[in-house]
């Protein structure tokens, strides 16, 4: 069952990588994050894919718009987190990136993309934006093709802005 623009988003904790060093690795809790703030969960598919790249590039060159607002951008995947540290160090990232590992939270917001390359169950390229009382406000699922992910990251900025 989909996660759906007024459903109370599924709580989690994930280990949180933030690229610091190979090892800089944090627990985060949902619940906890929500507390200072809306939320903006960005699921993709793999770190040091070219499309994820781009996403998440654009992501940290809009970041600074997102903390104004009191928001919170956080990236999530199935990649360990020692290989989102050097990810998030090769690409010279700002976003803090969660690793559903156990891909858990992907089967919760029901953003499984089960055949990356016809053989890796992966997350889908997906967003989430949260409010403050847990409630998802703005859900985005990708279609066929990629979006220009500056005009996305600008599109969820109005989203977070109008909460």
């Amino acid at each position: 069952m989909s996660v759906e623009v007024g459903d109370d988003a599924p709580r989690f904790s994930l280990p949180m990588a933030q690229g610091r060093a190979y090892n800089d690795i944090e627990e985060f809790s949902l619940v906890e994050a929500l507390s200072e703030g809306p939320v903006v969960l960005v699921f993709f598919p793999a770190a040091f894919t070219s499309g994820c790249t781009d996403e998440l590039c654009a992501f940290t060159e809009g970041l600074e718009a997102f903390e104004r607002l009191d928001a919170q951008v956080y990236g999530v995947s199935v990649d360990l987190s020692f290989s989102q540290n050097e990810f998030i160090t090769k690409e010279d990232l700002d976003v803090p990136l969660l690793s559903d590992h156990t891909h858990e939270v992907t089967h919760a917001y029901d953003v499984v993309l089960s055949d990356m390359y016809g053989h890796f169950e992966v997350s889908q390229r997906a967003v989430f934006v949260v409010d403050e009382g847990g409630v998802v406000r703005h859900r985005w699922v990708r279609g066929d093709e990629n979006p220009d992910f500056g005009g996305l990251v600008d599109d969820l900025t109005g989203v977070v802005k109008a909460l």
